[in-house]
C-alpha cells in the first residue's frame, strides 16, 4: 500500500484571519496527541485534499513538518468544510505512538454477490457499516471485507463472528451483533374500511310509504 504524506509549516495566523490564508489555496490544521501539546499548522489546500480522499480516517498519514527530518504518523481525526461549497475549512490530525494499540471504527465492505437475493421478493438486510478494533496503528486495517457471496438460502446471516481479519487484529465488538442478511420482502395490506349503509326508515324523507300503493289497488278494483 502506498504511503501518504503531506507536508506541514507552522502557522502564525489564527481566527478570522485565517480567511486570508483560505483566499491563497492554504488549510489550517491541529495536530495533537497522546502527550502532546496541540499544534498550530498549515499545508496547501490541493494536498490536503488528496490526502483526505486517501487516507479517510483510518489510514496513517505521515505528517512531513517543515524543518523536521523524521515525520510523524498521525490519522485524520476532523475534516471540517465550509456549508458553501464544501471546500476544507480545517483539518485535525491525530497522532499516535506506533508502538501502543489503538482503538478505532473500521468500515466494513460488501463484496459479491448472494445467491439468496436471486428469488424474487428478497431483500438484502445490512444494519452494521463500522466495528470497533485494536490493534497497532501500522496493523489496523483500512476496512474490512464481508463476502455475501456465502448467503445461499432464506435467513442465511453473517455475524460479528464471522469476520475475518488479521491475527495482530482485534475484534472488539459484539460477535453476535448482525452484518447481512437476507431476509424477504414484507408489504403490509392496507385496511379498506366500508362505511355501513344507513337503513331508511318507512315515511322517511326519499321513501315511499308501503301504504301508498293501496289507494290505486282499490280503485283498479
Amino acid at each position: 500500500m502506498d504511503k501518504i504524506a503531506v507536508k506541514l509549516s507552522p502557522r502564525t495566523v489564527t481566527g478570522k484571519k485565517t480567511r486570508f490564508l483560505r483566499r491563497a489555496g492554504v488549510t489550517p490544521c491541529h495536530v495533537f496527541g497522546h502527550n502532546l501539546a496541540s499544534q498550530t499548522l498549515q499545508a496547501a489546500t490541493a494536498d490536503l485534499e488528496r490526502v483526505v480522499a486517501q487516507a479517510g480516517s483510518t489510514r496513517l498519514v505521515a505528517l512531513q513538518e517543515e524543518g523536521e527530518k523524521k515525520p510523524r504518523m498521525a490519522f485524520i481525526r476532523e475534516v471540517q468544510r465550509t456549508p458553501v461549497g464544501g471546500g476544507l475549512f480545517h483539518v485535525d490530525f491525530y497522532q499516535v505512538n506506533m508502538n501502543e494499540p489503538i482503538t478505532a471504527e473500521i468500515p466494513l465492505r460488501l463484496v459479491g454477490e448472494a445467491p439468496a437475493l436471486k428469488t424474487k421478493g428478497r431483500i438484502l438486510v445490512h444494519p452494521m457499516a463500522h466495528v470497533e478494533v485494536e490493534s497497532l496503528p501500522g496493523d489496523l486495517p483500512a476496512s474490512i471485507t464481508v463476502d455475501i457471496s456465502v448467503l445461499n438460502e432464506l435467513h442465511d446471516a453473517i455475524h460479528v463472528r464471522d469476520l475475518k481479519v488479521e491475527a495482530e487484529v482485534t475484534i472488539l465488538s459484539d460477535p453476535d451483533q448482525l452484518i447481512a442478511k437476507v431476509s424477504e420482502i414484507t408489504v403490509k395490506a392496507e385496511e379498506v374500511t366500508t362505511a355501513p349503509v344507513a337503513a331508511t326508515a318507512p315515511g322517511a324523507e326519499g321513501a315511499a310509504p308501503a301504504e301508498a300503493a293501496a289507494p290505486a289497488a282499490a280503485e283498479a278494483k
